[in-house]
Parts: structure tokens; sequence; C-alpha cells
């Protein structure tokens, strides 16, 4: 059968100083009509597996170990024995989340993944956080980039960014490198595609994400990293 992309949406509730905001996230399903892997299922396990159907669930992967990732890996991976894949760098984030387990396979730069007719294949682009990474599908043109890269630019941990630098450099050495028309599918917010970012770049490198930082304090962000009060260490101690 042939392999498609499928986007599951979920949204939680988090309280900042009592008012209550609804923050949003993608779930990506690829598969066909037997089998699928589940990309960051960051909650709302019922929902996923609702979407899944009876197709057995060979695999989730996490994009990175921050909440907004892992929220219903366990579940969503124990319906059909899956494995639960996640980059061993921010396995400290994962037990943020899930302190009794951890992930059973660590990726690695380069590793592939089967289904369906397809492949993909886990880039490393650390940034947001050091086991960050993105997944690349030539077959499918797409590209599942987790926070590293969204349709508005780089993402951010609660409105900052903890190593722009890295995060530049893995999104120029890696992704930009990629086909124009090349699909890139996040962690949050709408899909863009390689082409309508890549010429951006040259901006970024020369401060213009910075540049605003005082608006980027107010309120909070689309992801809910700042509500959910979490402060990230890059080192991983």
């Amino acid at each position: 059968m042939t392999a498609r992309i499928e986007r599951v949406v979920t949204e939680g509730v988090v309280d900042v100083d009592g008012v209550e905001h609804k923050v949003e996230n993608n779930t990506w399903i690829v598969g066909d009509d037997e089998e699928v892997i589940v990309i960051d299922p960051a909650r709302g396990a019922e929902k996923i597996l609702e979407q899944v159907g009876e197709r057995e669930v060979l695999a989730v992967i996490c994009t990175g170990g921050l909440p907004d990732h892992v929220g219903a890996a366990i579940e969503v991976a124990a319906r059909d024995e899956a494995v639960v894949a996640m980059h061993p760098k921010d396995k400290p984030l994962w037990r943020r989340t899930w302190p009794d387990t951890w992930p059973d396979i660590e990726l690695e730069d380069e590793g592939v993944f089967a289904v369906a007719d397809v492949e993909l294949e886990v880039m490393t682009t650390p940034g947001v956080t050091q086991g960050a990474i993105s997944l690349y599908c030539e077959e499918l043109d797409a590209v599942f980039t987790g926070k590293t890269l969204l349709a508005d630019g780089p993402g951010k941990i609660g409105g900052e960014y903890p190593a722009l630098a890295d995060q530049l450099s893995t999104i120029g050495g890696r992704l930009f490198t990629l086909r124009h028309s090349t699909r890139v599918l996040p962690a949050h917010g709408e899909e863009t595609v390689i082409g309508e970012l890549e010429p951006k770049f040259d901006a970024w490198l020369s401060g213009s994400l910075t540049g605003g930082a005082e608006a980027a304090d107010e309120g909070p962000l689309t992801d809910g990293t700042r509500a959910a009060g979490i402060r990230l260490n890059i080192d991983g101690d």
C-alpha cells in the first residue's frame, strides 16, 4: 500500500497567573492501511489511536524529550507493544515526564526506520534541545522537524533560543540542503516548504531573530513551554 501522512492536533490547557491558555501540538502519523509510525505523541493518546484505527503501530518516535513530544508516548506504544525511540541526549528531559522508564531505542544520526513502502531517516538537529532530531522521508518529500524549525522560523523554548548558533548551524547545514519542495511538518502550527523558509536564512544569521526579544516575552507561547514552567538545562545535567 502507498504510504501517506496524517496529522492529529491535540490541545492542552495550562494555567498562567490564574488564566487558562490553550496550547496545540501536532502528532504525525506515517504509514499505509496496515502499519504506521507515530511521531511526537504530545497528549491525547485516545485521539491519536482513534486516527490510527486498526493499523499496527510499529514505533513511536519523539523528535525531542520535552513533555509536548512524549506525553502520550507510553500509552500509544503500549497498545501494539511498539518501541519508543528518542535521542539519548534528551533522556534527562524524558525522565521529567516518565521518571520510571526509558525509551526502547536510542536514535543515531542517519538511522533509518521503515514503514509501509517508505523510510524515515534520522537527522540530528540540536539547538532547541541537545537531542533534537528531524525525520526526513525522501519518498514523501517531507521532513518532520519537531521544534527545530517551524513555519515562522526556528523554534524556541520559553520564548528563548537555548543554543541559537547550534540551531542555525543545523538548519542551514542539514534542513536547508533538502529540496525546496520538501514539506516542513513541525510539532506546532501549520506546515510550509523548505523553499519558503530558506531565503530568510541570511536575515536570521544577521540577528533578525533576536532583535524583537522584548515582544517575545509577552504572553504564553503556542507550544506552552513558558506556561508549563519548563527550565531547560542545555548541558543535560
